[in-house]
């Protein structure tokens, strides 16, 4: 009862399974697989379709089934937001192949302690060059399409600012931000994506 109650699937035990929309089928599922309280679980994509409510709180059951029960759950998803917060170690694979195996953590700490992003009107590449040749920019940044990722490790935002101001670059949408898992998928596997662009 507890279980059902907590995905939201009480009310819909009486009904046929026929009448379920998709997101109350894909919660009746995850709500089969805990049932026997297995010590290994699997989820594929566990929140594809659930209304952001329903998600958490499903993320929230699963994070109670992991500390409480000592489950060990292996999760596979796109929404990276999930594995930070479920996973003790992450794999990120590209083209078929492990990139990357850490705890979100380590894969986290690699990017800095703020990340600054802004979109460029021209050339991507010119402006991580303009960045990389004065130190602020590492080997990590990285852009995709017209959007440029910083990674700023020892220099502030304001050092970067400095510089675009001075290379004359017209940029839009600045924003710094923490670094989150995206990040690291991106600068794994997206950096060529537009960096000559």
């Amino acid at each position: 009862a507890e279980l059902s109650k907590a995905l939201g699937v009480e009310e819909l035990l009486e009904r046929q399974v026929g009448s379920y929309s998709g997101g109350q089928r894909r919660r009746l599922e995850i709500a089969r697989a805990l049932v026997s309280t297995p010590r290994v679980l699997f989820l594929d994509e566990p929140t594809v379709g659930l209304a952001p409510r329903i998600r958490h709180e499903l993320l929230d059951v699963i994070v109670g089934l992991r500390d409480r029960e000592e489950m060990t759950i292996v999760v596979t998803t796109h929404y990276l937001d999930e594995a930070q917060r479920l996973c003790g170690r992450v794999a990120i694979i590209h083209q078929g192949e492990i990139v990357a195996l850490d705890s979100p953590q380590a894969l986290l700490a690699g990017l800095g302690r703020e990340i600054l992003e802004f979109r460029v009107d021209g050339s991507t590449g010119a402006a991580l060059a303009a960045l990389r040749e004065r130190g602020i920019a590492r080997d990590d940044a990285f852009a995709v399409g017209a959007r440029v990722t910083v990674p700023l490790h020892e220099h502030a935002a304001t050092d970067a600012l400095a510089v675009i101001d001075a290379e004359r670059l017209h940029v839009s949408e600045i924003a710094t931000r923490v670094p989150t898992l995206d990040d690291v998928y991106l600068q794994l596997t997206g950096a060529r994506i537009g960096e000559a662009a």
